[in-house]
């Protein structure tokens, strides 16, 4: 090796040390090379074209799946569509964390017990019926069928809705008729807020 070549790898060396003790953060540089990665496959990708389930707007989304698994790696907006032209609400374009791709989302159902701090998996029958008796028993004890002026209201003041954000048109109208058969009034939805 020559002097002059020792000289450039030493100050490379003394460079690249002193830039990591300053603290360069190259999450960036990784999540762009990961991006790289994901844009490969959706090049090799089959495209489809679908609409978005949750409102009736009715916004065209690609979904692009691998050619040998068959497994959704990326869903998005679709430039080509008239309504929505590529662009997508909260809802839509978080519409890839809802389907089998996303490996955190949960599959069951976990209680924890009052003044506990551990989860315990219990079945969907256990909790339906928890929820049930515990949405009876608030009702019963504070349904209002007066108010001071004597006109029938029956309602409860107690208990609140607030609908989700993941369903559509027709499940948020059911929702909202069934929280109001059983005399709530405190009733909104995620998607205004």
């Amino acid at each position: 090796m020559k002097r002059r070549d020792f000289m450039k790898m030493s100050c490379g060396v003394a460079a690249g040390l002193t830039l990591s003790g300053l603290g360069l953060d190259l999450s960036s540089v990784e999540a762009f090379a990961a991006g790289l990665d994901k844009a490969q496959k959706i090049k090799t990708a089959v495209q489809s074209t679908t609409i978005c389930c949750y409102c009736a707007v009715g916004c065209g989304l690609i979904c692009s799946t691998e050619k040998k698994s068959g497994k959704i790696i990326n869903i998005e907006g679709d430039p080509e569509h008239p309504i929505n032209e590529g662009s997508l609400c909260a809802k839509g374009a978080g519409i890839y964390q809802t389907t089998m791709a996303n490996e955190q989302r949960l599959t069951k159902v976990l209680y924890r017990a009052p003044y506990t701090d551990s989860w315990v998996e219990k079945d969907w029958d256990f909790a339906i019926d928890r929820i049930a008796k515990n949405l009876k028993k608030e009702r019963d004890a504070s349904f209002i069928e007066t108010n001071d002026k004597n006109q029938t209201v029956n309602r409860v003041e107690t208990l609140a809705h607030l609908g989700s954000s993941n369903v559509d048109s027709e499940e948020c109208w059911a929702t909202t008729m069934f929280a109001r058969s059983l005399g709530l009034v405190y009733v909104d939805h995620q998607a205004r807020v």
